[in-house]
């Protein structure tokens, strides 16, 4: 009797069974599916066998040139942390040029994917007994099978094993032995091999020599099993070479009770044991698993009384390593960058691998003019997350502007929240890396050169300054895709040879001065308008989506015009390159986390008066993609519904392509009460007694104002929740005013939040409502057209967004759109620059101010960054440090 005429109908047996198995799975989870990857190390023949039939059921192979021990390591961490990957198996031998620890490698396997059983955790199990509690080797296991559908007994028997591998000789010892046989090893090296293999009634070759059993050894009515894999030379081949096994089979056959062949006899049998292995593995998944929900643990603060400061908060609460926290969340370790213990840089791979997952639910927050103390807007931001998050146990992310440094420590902390719902720990929050001079005097150094030399038409300069730009190399110019981005703008179809003329137009810029927006004279090399590149750059850093869109905007920079009313961008300089080089990293979004242990990301700070200030696109989208199609996302604007709100949705969301779900508005009594008629709130100074006293009348005439915020923020057709910070000094009837008034205004409900001295527990009602509102039907519009004329766009948000009867534009104005609209830049969206303190231009009028003009005073065109910028007559350009 020969094992083939078993072999068929075993192996279709165990198919059979794991099919249905994976069914029941997909039933229970539709679309999964169990996962195996095959790792190999070179180009070995007997290798190469194995794996032609593995792949056959194996999900995919990362099969390498001879490599490094450190490169494969890489590719087991990747795939050990893929949950889509139930199953790695390392085919053993390892083939390269290079050494490779071989142990190492196994055993950097994950013990629960390790379905081959041979990492020192699964052996070491197997060794002692534990059998239901590990992996047995796939081929060892399969030779297990095929012994019991002999229907011969293992209990008693006299079984030799020759071999001794961890992958054949030594597990399968172990398996018989621990199935009631007296086993003996033996090896290549044993004296008395024939004899010892003429007391074998079972007998198991993996000694990796071809033939070496003789028949004449083989028991009679022994069962033999041959997991030798050998080539020998054979002419009548057309390889010239054929396989043979361990034992001599044409002699072995003829005294075998049951014997296996080679090929076509262990082999199918330890691929239908990997495939079981597999798919054992992926119910073990399955029991802690839930689709779509994070394996991650959250750390819920008990407030003390009386609270501490938010320093005292920090300091007292143990943040999660971050390597931690970004397995917990999905990512992979090669996708992470850890800078110390608390924040790690998230690499933009991670993004293209969730390319394909639904989006999670896009909450935005911003607030109503308040106090120059603030709110709490970050606050409430990440108390919601918190709610969501740790007490709700929904997938959910923060995603936050890094402070600017005018707030590092000015009276309203460093605008990354506070009390119980704060990022932590605080002081790695505010470190930041300053590209700022290198950038900008990269820039100021071109300019300077284009601008000094490019005065000067004499042939030999011109040509000089032209071999300085477009070197020779080995006799050939080397011109850079900038460069000859420029030459095709010129008209010039050509980079070598250059006419005389062709090499003056190339070279000279011909910059107007007057319109510089970087201007070095060539005497007192005096700077104007710095501010202006440098919050442009922090602009494109927040609104790319990738390097690539990056590099495309840091190119369209506009530094200057020509005499003939052209730009001139950061391109014609060739400095896009060098500028994107830079900000290569600053894209990457930081991770952090909140008190509680809610991810946060924490990315970018483009300031909100002129520009779009909110947290980066890609943070956001990458957010989105994490928490899946059930999770949560809270952003937030910068300053208020009017602007920040309104630039959030008409620049922010035009170029990312997101449409969010639901809009937080966050409000105060002693806010309203202000508007209401209360004397003015100075920082630093204690609050005037009205805001400590109840006074209904005067707090009712303020909630005009948080009328018309509501509008403004319906005016995009997106559910709106406000969200009312309570403070120690508001009364029951003051809060419950105020979201009786924020209901009647239209907001889908109006809550009360401790977030500040309670937590993600505060924020339980906010939480709720954005859970029910999320589920209204989206109906996101923007608030105009980019085609329609700049001055149309202007009138729009003025009247709709502030309540201004018209705009005043002034000469200068005039002028700058006229030139745009001819550059081509007449369709950018705008970005008004004006107070945050007030509805109008004034910051001392507050309510709600009608019948008012808003006056413009200057256009600057931030063409990488999309948008013309604005100015009123309130608002000067602020440094921005990167």
């Amino acid at each position: 009797n020969t094992v083939p005429q078993l072999l068929n109908g075993m192996v279709l047996q165990v198919k059979e069974r794991l099919k249905k198995e994976v069914a029941a799975m997909k039933n229970q989870f539709p679309g999964f599916r169990p996962g195996l990857v095959v790792l190999q190390v070179g180009d070995r023949d007997d290798s190469n066998l194995y794996i032609s039939m593995k792949l056959k059921a194996a999900d995919s192979i990362l099969k390498t040139d001879p490599t490094g021990f450190l490169k494969v390591l890489r590719r087991i961490v990747a795939v050990n942390e893929n949950p889509a990957v139930h199953g790695l198996i390392v085919q053993l031998p390892l083939d390269s040029i290079n050494p490779i620890n071989t142990e190492k490698v196994t055993n950097a396997v994950a013990p629960e994917k390790d379905v081959d059983g041979l990492t020192s955790i699964n052996a070491g199990k197997l060794s002692r007994g534990d059998l239901g509690d590990c992996f047995i080797p796939c081929t060892p296991n399969g030779c297990m099978e095929l012994i019991s559908q002999t229907g011969v007994s293992v209990m008693g028997k006299n079984a030799v094993v020759i071999g001794r591998s961890k992958i054949v000789g030594a597990p399968m010892h172990d398996l018989l032995l621990w199935n009631h046989a007296t086993v003996t090893t033996c090896h290549s090296k044993t004296l008395d091999l024939a004899e010892q293999v003429g007391r074998a009634d079972i007998l198991v070759v993996g000694a990796g020599r071809a033939e070496m059993v003789k028949g004449e050894w083989v028991k009679k009515g022994a069962v033999v099993i041959d997991c030798g894999i050998n080539h020998i030379p054979d002419s009548s081949k057309a390889s010239g070479k054929r396989v043979v096994g361990d034992v001599h089979y044409p002699s072995a056959i003829e005294r075998a009770g049951y014997i296996t062949p080679v090929p076509g006899g262990v082999g199918p049998m330890t691929v239908a044991m990997l495939m079981k292995n597999t798919v054992e593995s992926a119910k073990r998944f399955l029991q802690t698993y839930t689709p779509g929900k994070w394996n991650i643990e959250y750390t819920k603060k008990k407030p003390q009384e009386p609270q501490p400061s938010d320093a005292e908060i920090s300091c007292s609460c143990q943040s999660k390593p971050i390597g931690e926290l970004a397995r917990e969340v999905g990512l992979f370790s090669e996708e992470v960058e850890p800078y110390g213990r608390s924040r790690a840089k998230i690499r933009l791979d991670a993004l293209k691998r969730m390319e394909k997952q639904p989006d999670g639910k896009y909450v935005v927050v911003t607030g109503i003019t308040s106090t120059p103390l603030g709110e709490g807007k970050h606050t409430t931001a990440l108390g919601l997350a918190q709610a969501l998050g740790a007490h709700l146990n929904i997938n959910t992310f923060a995603c936050v502007q890094e402070p600017s440094p005018g707030s590092f420590f000015g009276a309203r902390g460093i605008a990354v929240g506070g009390g119980y719902s704060q990022i932590i720990p605080l002081e790695e929050v505010c470190l930041r890396t300053s590209c700022k001079g290198q950038i900008v005097l990269c820039v100021y150094t071109h300019v300077f050169v284009q601008f000094a030399f490019g005065m000067i038409s004499h042939v030999y300069i011109l040509q000089a300054l032209f071999d300085l730009l477009v070197p020779l190399r080995k006799g050939q110019r080397f011109v850079s895709p900038a460069q000859l981005n420029r030459l095709k703008k010129l008209g010039i179809e050509k980079s070598d040879p250059l006419t005389g003329t062709e090499i003056r137009r190339f070279v000279q810029l011909d910059i107007d001065p007057d319109t510089a927006t970087l201007f070095i004279s060539m005497v007192g090399c005096a700077v104007q308008d710095s501010g202006s590149l440098e919050n442009e750059i922090m602009a494109i850093l927040s609104l790319s989506s990738s390097e690539e869109e990056m590099q495309q905007r840091l190119a369209k920079i506009v530094v200057a015009t020509n005499k003939s009313g052209d730009p001139v961008t950061t391109e014609d300089l060739d400095v896009s390159g060098p500028l994107a080089m830079l900000l290569k990293d600053a894209l990457k979004p930081v991770l952090m986390q909140t008190v509680e242990g809610t991810p946060v990301f924490l990315h970018t700070s483009p300031l909100a008066d002129i520009a779009q200030g909110s947290p980066s696109v890609l943070a956001d989208k990458l957010a989105l993609k994490m928490v899946g199609s059930k999770g949560f996302v809270v952003t937030e604007s910068g300053h208020r519904a009017d602007i920040g709100l309104e630039k959030f949705f008409n620049i922010k969301c035009r170029y990312s392509g997101l449409r969010p779900d639901v809009v937080v508005i966050v409000a105060t009594v002693r806010t309203l009460k202000m508007h209401g008629g209360a004397p003015p709130v100075q920082a630093g100074l204690p609050l005037p007694k009205e805001y400590s006293h109840e006074n209904l009348k005067q707090l009712e005439r303020g909630c005009c104002h948080l009328k018309r915020q509501v509008e403004n923020a319906q005016a995009f057709d997106l559910p709106v929740i406000v969200a009312v910070n309570k403070f120690s000094c508001d009364t029951d009837t003051e809060l419950e005013l105020v979201c009786g008034q924020a209901r009647q205004a239209g907001a889908f409900d109006a809550v009360q939040c401790t977030n500040w001295s309670e937590g993600g527990a505060g924020a339980l009602a906010l939480a709720e409502a954005v859970q029910r509102a999320a589920k209204l039907p989206g109906q996101f519009r923007f608030l105009y057209d980019t085609q329609i004329p700049a001055a149309d766009k202007l009138r729009t948000v003025a009247q709709k967004m502030y309540g201004a009867k018209d705009i005043e534009l002034s000469p200068k104005s005039i002028e700058k759109l006229v030139l745009y609209t001819k550059q081509g830049f007449g369709n950018l969206p705008v970005c008004i620059a004006k107070t945050h303190l007030s509805l109008s231009i004034d910051p001392m009028l507050k309510g709600v101010p009608t019948n008012f003009m808003l006056p413009i005073t200057d256009i600057k065109a931030n063409v990488g960054a999309g948008f013309l910028c604005c100015l009123t007559e309130s608002v000067s350009f602020i440094l921005l440090y990167l």
